[in-house]
């Protein structure tokens, strides 16, 4: 058999392997990242895997596509999650959070809404929102309440 064939064998033999591992290979990570990494990646595409330092701290972003929605979790150097953003749709909230949700963001329009959870805890939400042909992400609390506005 020549290496061609061999290599064809191989590339028909795990197709999905092969891709996984092209696509978590962007970066290196520590084994507790990449055994973290692996875990939350299991029936999920990978969009991605970046390495951030924030306030002097290391950490791993991975994002994910679920089911058709965004998955992103952060990752500290020893394979804690410390953050998990899911998008989620509006209609998917009961109406009193949606209602204030609506009230929070006022006249503009939304363009994506994820939940925040830390700790295994919601901690709130992020809406990313766009208003007079100018985008920004808005932070609120488990309430729907409007708490700050990212640069």
């Amino acid at each position: 058999m020549n290496s061609f064939a061999i290599t064809l064998c191989f590339l028909m033999a795990s197709p999905a392997g092969a891709a996984t591992l092209q696509t978590k290979a962007r970066i290196k990570v520590p084994s507790a990242v990449q055994k973290t990494v692996d875990e939350q990646s299991k029936g999920a595409t990978v969009r991605g895997l970046s390495k951030e330092v924030e306030n002097g701290k290391t950490q791993y972003e991975l994002e994910l596509t679920i089911n058709g929605h965004g998955r992103d979790v952060i990752i500290d150097p020893n394979g804690s999650i410390l953050e998990v953003e899911e998008e989620i749709s509006l209609d998917s909230l009961p109406p009193e959070l949606r209602a204030e949700i609506v009230k929070s963001i006022g006249n503009a329009k939304l363009l994506k809404l994820e939940s925040v959870t830390k700790g295994g805890m919601l901690t709130g939400y992020e809406a990313d929102v766009s208003k007079g042909g100018k985008k920004s992400s808005i932070q609120l609390g488990t309430d729907g309440k409007f708490i700050s506005k990212e640069k």
